[in-house]
């Protein structure tokens, strides 16, 4: 979803290092045929993972802020998205469900998805993330309300630990208008499964 800005390389060959340096402590071969490239793939995916350090979604959302006499809820649901988990850099993923009530300005549908992918592309956690794509589309468009609900599966909760495979994760946070338990419910009824 990401326009894959430039990845910043600077740091590329200290991470490959770095990587190779893992592959020994884990008792494996970093010499061994199959492994002599991984250091520098993971590095190159990791680096990717995280880009959205790199973004500003407050100027995303700007690029196309319109002018518009609107003031009813606008809905942009099951946004896929995947994320690293900050405490074991295994991936959590699922959908965001976004929502806001105009004030004057609307903005285009696309960066909705664009502002949660950015979050998406940083070390997380789920509450973090629900709440800063909130803030960012509150900050920015100024509108009469935002919610957003994120629903995730987390790697880490599935390959280790408690290692229970269908648990989702749901979290929310809202602003203005959606503090009315009313339109909160609106919101959910809309982007339940039909």
């Amino acid at each position: 979803m990401l326009d894959n800005p430039k990845i910043d390389t600077t740091n590329l060959v200290e991470l490959e290092d770095h990587y190779r340096k893992i592959i020994s402590l884990l008792g494996e071969d970093a010499n061994r045929e199959g492994l002599l490239k991984t250091p520098e793939r993971v590095s190159k995916a990791m680096l990717t993972l995280v880009r959205g350090y790199q973004m500003d979604p407050d100027s995303v959302l700007s690029s196309a802020k319109f002018k518009e006499d609107y003031r009813q809820m606008v809905i942009v649901k099951d946004i896929d998205f995947f994320s690293l988990c900050e405490h074991h850099m295994l991936p959590f993923y699922g959908k965001a469900h976004v929502a806001y009530i105009p004030n004057g300005y609307i903005t285009g549908l696309s960066k909705i998805a664009r502002v949660v992918d950015i979050f998406a592309h940083r070390l997380q956690v789920q509450e973090r993330m629900t709440t800063q794509i909130k803030k960012c589309i509150q900050e920015t468009l100024n509108p009469l309300g935002v919610m957003v609900v994120i629903e995730a599966r987390h790697m880490c909760m599935q390959m280790r630990g408690v290692e229970k495979q269908n648990s989702i994760t749901t979290t929310s946070d809202f602003t203005g208008a959606f503090n009315q338990a009313k339109t909160r419910e609106e919101f959910m009824n809309l982007i339940r499964p039909k």
